[in-house]
């Protein structure tokens, strides 16, 4: 395997291929010196190399150590290699034996290097599956298409047949949006994720035994029993650092019902209409018409509601005292109103009066009616602008930085119809564009200048996401959120893990009773950019504490743990179990089931769903079904691992 790339998430990705699936790895990475001078962040090759090493001895330890992992695929016994390169190019490719390779991840944060080092790879080797780092989707989903029509072209027999190389995948992901699940989750309700799969949302919620421990969870599963030291300040089950065992993932029945003081994770469905919810929410907040409030302002509608009424006051006194028809009396009222009307000479006192009084009144309305007009019209021209927080905001989330990642955090949390108010200091950062268009409250300014949290309602939010790329601004903007609301929930994007560890263990004993987590983009997303490596379609992977479950769709055929078997049978504790089956036929297959359904009117959009997700557990599994499992990622190592002959040659 080889992984390029200039910054962690290469490095976390090199280790989790060694340490889960015990492949032979080769790192290209650019000069210390210079990875240093092109990353902003100051996050230079050494320090990513340090963490390469500390992630892999983790992972190897706790292969050593069981936890129901097959040892053929512990790490190594070879040292991992490390090629320094300030371009990948042709020559570099060759020299890390890209022709030899069963795969490549190009995961550099420039998508023009990566598309540039794609394209020579697929020259040098057509077989090769390539996996490729991009942040623009559509982009990818074209780039997908190119290279592996370049395979076939190149290499006829990539494209099956007999005697045929293996078949050439390209698989285009985005850290992001692998992270931004996971991310507005923890935002949302602490632990809980959210995974799509054939259009359906599956949401993992947290739910406490009832007495007895002996609760039947409703939904498709116990995913995983918490850590028991999930009370702990000391405790380290918010971070993402590696330490000692804490979460059960895929816990047995007999497990589920003997632990009856902790809490567990079960899956569960939402709902099939996911792309409904955008869409009645921005006709509310960002529809092409504004609402009554947005135009006229509180005390502009008081205005004139009084004149109204004032007006409608006379024409009833006009109609008693004169005796006129209703409908003749108003006339004359709004003849008068308007200094339209002939002066009332030599008639009643009554009728004067109420003319002087009625032309009094429409010069109070001439001003109200002016200052609608200037709202209104300021209104329109700031439609596009960028929206302050509203006066009685609350129980919204703060979310610090609108740069790749916090755009994709944005845009899943508006999907959920989450109140969301957005910090950021530069006014032409990514999420802009995306912010204005949603109508979502932006502050901009720097979070660490004193009132910017105040302006965006930090007193009153429920949660705080600090996602910028600078940690020690995450830390300084929770560390004063905790100050002006103790009880705020706080996710961090942290860079270091023991710094995590150190941030979170602080934080967790100053206030036991708020929720405190540290998540790391790189390493949220790095087993999804494994299990594409090693040619499996990972459908999501969400985090429990400090490890991670995948949720991937799998083809029966060639597994003997699954064909034949019954769908208990299947079910191994700590490390798989299958949750829905394809129904659909062989030919017709999607290639991804975690592609979101047609949109109404467009063809296919009345298609029925593929997937079946209650399954009777004494259905036999045949070599020809595709099956959508959970699993850990040693499990999934053991379950769709190569032949020991490849990986030891």
């Amino acid at each position: 395997m080889i992984v390029s790339g200039d910054d962690a998430l290469a490095h976390r990705l090199a280790a989790e291929l060694r340490g889960v699936y015990g492949e032979r790895v080769t790192l290209v990475v650019p000069p210390a010196r210079e990875a240093t001078g092109r990353r902003a962040r100051g996050r230079a090759v050494v320090r990513a190399t340090a963490l390469f090493g500390r992630v892999t001895a983790a992972m190897a330890r706790a292969t050593t150590t069981g936890n129901g992992a097959d040892p053929a695929t512990g790490p190594a016994d070879d040292a991992p290699t490390t090629l320094e390169a300030a371009e990948l190019d042709e020559s570099v490719l060759i020299e890390a034996g890209v022709r030899r390779a069963a795969a490549l991840a190009l995961v550099h944060d420039d998508d023009e290097a990566n598309i540039r080092a794609a394209l020579a790879a697929r020259r040098l080797s057509p077989h090769l599956r390539l996996v490729i780092r991009l942040y623009n989707r559509k982009l990818g989903q074209r780039l997908e298409e190119l290279l592996d029509q370049a395979a076939a072209v190149v290499d006829p027999g990539s494209a099956g047949g007999a005697g045929a190389a293996p078949e050439a995948v390209t698989t285009v992901l985005s850290d992001a949006d692998t992270a931004a699940p996971a991310l507005a989750a923890t935002a949302i309700a602490g632990t809980s994720k959210v995974v799509q799969a054939d259009g359906l949302m599956l949401r993992v919620v947290e739910r406490a035994p009832s007495s007895g421990g002996a609760d039947a969870d409703r939904g498709l599963g116990v995913l995983a029993l918490l850590s028991s030291t999930e009370g702990d300040p000391a405790g380290s089950d918010g971070s993402d650092s590696s330490g000692d065992e804490g979460p059960r993932l895929l816990p047995d029945e007999a497990t589920v019902r003997a632990a009856t003081g902790r809490r567990r994770l079960v899956l569960e469905a939402v709902s099939h209409d996911i792309h409904d919810v955008p869409a009645r929410s921005s006709r509310r907040v960002g529809g092409r018409w504004a609402p009554l409030t947005a135009l006229l302002p509180t005390r502009l509608r008081w205005s004139i509601a009084g004149v109204s009424a004032a007006v409608l006051a006379l024409a009833v006194t006009s109609w008693l005292t004169t005796g006129d028809h209703p409908l003749h009396a108003a006339y004359l009222t709004l003849l008068d109103l308007f200094a339209m009307g002939d002066p009332a000479v030599g008639e009643r006192t009554s009728r004067q009066a109420m003319q002087l009084l009625t032309g009094l009144i429409g010069l109070l309305l001439l001003p109200v009616m002016v200052a609608a007009a200037l709202e209104a019209f300021g209104t329109f021209r700031t439609a596009s602008a960028l929206r302050r927080p509203p006066r009685g905001l609350s129980g919204h989330v703060v979310l610090l930085g609108l740069g790749k990642i916090g755009t994709r955090v944005l845009a899943r949390l508006r999907e959920l119809d989450i109140p969301v108010v957005c910090v950021e200091n530069d006014p032409e950062a990514r999420g802009i564009a995306l912010a204005r268009r949603l109508r979502v409250p932006v502050v901009l300014g720097d979070v660490t200048q004193e009132g910017v949290l105040e302006a965006a309602k930090i007193h009153r939010a429920h949660a705080l996401l600090a996602l910028t790329s600078v940690d020690i601004t995450n830390l300084e903007a929770a560390l004063y959120a905790r100050s002006v609301h103790p009880g705020v929930r706080v996710a961090l994007r942290l860079y270091d893990d023991d710094f995590a560890t150190a941030v979170y263990r602080t934080l967790r004993a100053a206030h036991p009773q708020a929720l405190t987590r540290s998540r790391s983009v790189s390493s949220l997303a790095a087993p999804a950019f494994a299990g594409a490596m090693m040619g499996r379609q990972v459908l999501g992977a969400f985090s429990v504490e400090r490890k991670v479950l995948l949720v991937a769709a799998v083809e029966v055929a060639g597994h003997p743990q699954l064909a034949g078997r019954t769908v208990a049978q299947a079910f191994r504790a700590g490390a798989w179990r299958v949750l829905a089956l394809d129904t659909s036929a062989p030919g017709d297959r999607s290639a991804d089931l975690s592609a979101a359904p047609p949109p109404e009117g467009d063809a296919g959009a009345d298609a029925p769903r593929r997937l079946v997700w209650d399954l009777d557990p004494s259905y036999e599994l045949r070599a020809a079904d595709r099956v959508v499992l959970v699993a850990t990622r040693r499990g999934l190592a053991e379950l769709l691992g190569r032949p020991q002959a490849r990986r030891s040659g």
